[in-house]
């Protein structure tokens, strides 16, 4: 048994205020959780809406139930191919991206990988404002979360 989670970031103006939103589907069970800050970029939230979920997934799993295996939609191509490739030659390269250049969001990027440590988690990458439901509905709700 698998728990989908769809996730989201915003942000008006890049730095500017920012919204997360993640949605998490276990069994039937719809969850929401959503979140802002005042001063953001538009890839911290992005990250912030995985991260979320992953912290309440990891507060509110059934110890009796397998639900190692988690499916990750994101319409972030910066989260799903940081977090699948990017990383781990970051990680070897001391933080420093192929250009010698400090990662940015460091800070998010490793508590993301602690996050992930023993989970199987395939990361799928969904086209925004395509039409599909839930990730429309995580847009909508990282929107309403930006503080205004």
């Amino acid at each position: 048994m698998s728990i989908k989670i769809y996730t989201d970031g915003a942000c008006a103006g890049n730095p500017g205020p920012g919204g997360w939103a993640a949605i998490i589907i276990q069994k039937n069970k719809v969850e929401k959780l959503f979140g802002g800050e005042k001063m953001t970029t538009n890839n911290r939230m992005e990250l912030m809406a995985v991260i979320k979920a992953l912290e309440y997934y990891n507060l509110k799993i059934d110890e009796q139930l397998d639900f190692k295996h988690i499916k990750i939609f994101t319409d972030s191509t910066y989260v799903k191919e940081g977090i699948t490739v990017w990383v781990n030659k970051w990680k070897k390269n001391n933080w420093k991206t192929s250009n010698k250049k400090d990662v940015k969001n460091k800070d998010l990027w490793e508590k993301l990988l602690k996050l992930t440590v023993s989970k199987k988690i395939d990361w799928i990458w969904v086209k925004g404002h395509s039409g599909d439901p839930m990730n429309d509905m995580a847009d909508g709700l990282a929107k309403e979360a930006t503080p205004i």
